[in-house]
């Protein structure tokens, strides 16, 4: 029996869209289309912005947290955050491979594995959950997971521990288009430059910057500068993201007044669009990777302060994109420990 490649025979409510967008969605993983996998769920990595709000409506309470996640799945089949609109991503084993795909994927039944589709499209059936790090954003289980033929996902490397793998893939998409979209000499702004995409995309723009280029770090307290100075960014900011002309007036004066060729927005917090945007010169780019933005408020802010910049939506997906994160880690010794510290000890 195969089912859809986009997994769209999954949809539950409403009927004819495809499973992101979709409410609810079947995650009977006791029934297994022939072009699906089964994945063993051994881990979750809960998009930041979700996790932040969840813990909002909450409080940091680990039993609260689960409780909600648990509601949020039972409700829609899925981890589909109903306010922020966003999931995450998982690991787990190759549990079985359906009949119309055995032999024809690069992995096997037994695989551990890192999804890299958002777990906002991705049927999902917890059984329990058996712990909550509400530092890291990632919560532990038992459950399944349904991959559709066509899902993407990354075999585990074995030369780095599987959490901070799973950290990094995560966000694998963000340091990946920043590689595309910074040139030489470019002024490169990060907002939320501390945060796990931040430090990736931060370390990145400086690569690729160079030395006649610049990269300033927009972060939230003097803690998270420290995080970004012990990777190599000296020009910081402090600042609320939210207050727009702080941020302008900052960034004017550390460009005098030439503002960014390429601001990207990784926070994980609501109404910081006009931050990018003001930081960005005209005819510049602003790359929204975060969920928490509305797209609504960048089109239209732009268009009120006459704004003339390209605004990218931060698509998680790029050929290569996982290697290319991974090997970031690999390349960066201060960068890696830095991530152990966070997401591993």
């Amino acid at each position: 029996m195969l089912g859809n490649k986009y997994g769209t025979h999954r949809v539950i409510e409403p009927k004819g869209v495809l499973p992101q967008p979709a409410w609810k969605i079947n995650n009977d993983v006791n029934t297994l289309y022939d072009n699906e996998i089964l994945i063993d769920v051994l881990t979750l990595n809960i998009d930041a912005a979700s996790f932040t709000q969840i813990k909002e409506e909450v409080g940091e309470n680990e039993e609260k947290v689960a409780e909600k996640i648990l509601e949020i799945v039972n409700e829609r089949g899925k981890m589909h955050n109903p306010v922020t609109g966003s999931g995450g991503m998982l690991i787990g084993r190759i549990e079985k491979i359906g009949s119309a795909l055995k032999g024809h994927l690069h992995v096997k039944e037994g695989d551990k594995i890192a999804t890299l589709v958002s777990l906002s499209l991705t049927p999902l059936n917890i059984k329990k959950i058996k712990k909550v790090h509400l530092d890291t954003d990632q919560v532990e289980v038992e459950a399944k997971a349904i991959i559709f033929e066509s899902g993407i996902y990354a075999k585990l490397p074995e030369d780095m521990d599987e959490r901070l793998a799973l950290a990094v893939l995560d966000v694998a998409g963000a340091p990946a288009q920043t590689a595309r979209l910074v040139d030489p000499g470019d002024t490169v702004v990060i907002i939320g430059a501390a945060g796990k995409s931040g430090m990736l995309c931060s370390y990145v723009a400086k690569k690729y910057a160079g030395p006649t280029g610049k990269v300033i770090g927009v972060v939230r307290s003097e803690e998270e500068a420290k995080r970004l100075r012990k990777i190599g960014i000296t020009d910081i900011v402090v600042a609320d993201a939210t207050n727009a002309i702080e941020v302008e007036e900052a960034i004017s004066e550390m460009t005098d007044g030439e503002m960014a060729e390429i601001t990207i927005n990784v926070v994980n917090v609501p109404n910081t669009e006009m931050a990018s945007i003001l930081s960005t010169c005209d005819y510049g780019t602003v790359y929204f990777f975060s969920m928490a933005t509305s797209f609504t408020k960048a089109a239209l802010g732009a268009e009120g302060v006459g704004k003339d910049v390209n605004m990218i939506i931060g698509n998680g997906y790029m050929t290569g994109h996982s290697e290319i994160a991974l090997e970031v880690m690999r390349e960066s010794k201060e960068l890696r420990e830095l991530f152990e510290s966070l997401y591993v000890n």
